[in-house]
């Protein structure tokens, strides 16, 4: 898959999750969200109200730090795929 390929999948793999109305499990929220963070490059720290949130976020991020932006956007993907493949 070229690098545009990909870029057009994950960006609807990322309006998908945006059109989506029904709550996400926050094990899968946490998942996206680190993927997200890493596939765009947004290293901004977690800004949740509550400590122990910005605590789960960090340590999603820290579990995706040794991958690239382009293996985080086909894993983003990959989490999108199945779990709209057993909901629909």
């Amino acid at each position: 898959m070229t690098s545009e390929e990909l870029n057009i999948e994950f960006e609807a793999a990322v309006e998908r999750v945006n059109d989506h109305k029904e709550p996400f499990p926050a094990d899968f929220l946490l998942r996206l969200y680190a993927y997200y963070k890493k596939a765009t490059n947004d290293y901004g720290r977690p800004s949740s109200r509550k400590p122990i949130i910005n605590a789960f976020k960090t340590n999603a991020l820290f579990q995706v730090q040794n991958i690239s932006e382009d293996e985080a956007k086909q894993e983003y993907i990959n989490l999108v795929n199945n779990y709209f493949l057993y909901r629909e």
